[in-house]
């Protein structure tokens, strides 16, 4: 039985897609298999990051209404061998057309085949993203080094608590930028791990290579020479309980593990 895991934020354009297709290719790579669902229903994207796009005939609505089975509708990577699959978001229904039991029941089916279900959330805590959290089993908060996206963040954050996930939920800041760290004009990396109160799992530098990346359908994990290709890298091995040191080139503190057990309570 595999892990159901959201990666949410509560604002929109903090880079969960991103996020989300980084670390599944280099979990997908290290020998996992990986399913990564899109629920951000009319707004689909996460295939064109992966450069999938041209590969989907069926999408979770199809599934979720029973026109075809979920193997039918999985898209696989073929760079990544049989390890790596998308199922894609709806572009044209209403995100109303998929409620908890449907999500619930399609994810479920998932994890008897995945090791790692990788799911994409909608912004806001509206109805798309209860759909993804509800079934989820933890969770990546995703934000940004600013201070709406950390109050954005902060209510996530305490929706996710109250739910009591089988693993504890853990944080990404994203975007960071070396030189706002260095002359004090950006929020302080301990200060939001201190001010959201759950473990950090990474960082990632802002870089031009992850917009490049993305807008040729790849992602940047496997660029030797890229600072947040190296972060996905670290993020995707510590999920796997490895004790990986944070530093600046990923920061100076050791904090936010899985553990042995991917974090469970």
């Amino acid at each position: 039985m595999g892990i159901s895991i959201v990666v949410t934020s509560g604002k929109g354009g903090v880079g969960k897609t991103t996020t989300t297709a980084n670390v599944s290719t280099v979990l997908a790579s290290l020998g996992k298999k990986v399913c990564m669902v899109d629920l951000d229903i009319g707004l689909r994207n996460l295939d064109a990051v992966m450069g999938l796009t041209n590969r989907i005939v069926y999408d979770i609505v199809d599934v979720a209404q029973h026109r075809v089975v979920v193997s039918q509708a999985l898209v696989r990577d073929p760079r990544f061998e049989d390890n790596l699959y998308l199922l894609a978001a709806s572009q044209f229904a209403d995100k109303y057309v998929l409620d908890k039991e449907s999500v619930g029941n399609i994810v479920g089916e998932l994890k008897q085949r995945f090791d790692f279900v990788m799911i994409d959330c909608p912004a806001g805590i509206e109805y798309g993203f209860q759909n993804a959290v509800s079934i989820a089993d933890g969770a990546l908060v995703v934000t940004n080094p600013e201070v709406a996206s950390v109050s954005d963040a902060d209510r996530v954050v305490g929706i996710l608590e109250s739910m009591n996930m089988p693993i504890t939920p853990h944080l990404i800041i994203n975007r960071i930028r070396k030189n706002m760290i260095n002359d004090g004009t950006s929020m302080k990396i301990d200060d939001i791990v201190n001010h959201l109160g759950i473990p950090l799992l990474g960082i990632v530098i802002d870089e031009d290579k992850v917009i490049s990346a993305s807008n040729s359908g790849q992602t940047v994990v496997f660029d030797n020479d890229s600072d947040a290709g190296h972060s996905y890298q670290n993020i995707a091995h510590r999920m796997l309980g490895e004790n990986i040191p944070l530093n600046l080139s990923e920061h100076t503190k050791k904090v936010g593990f899985w553990g042995r057990v991917f974090g469970r309570k």
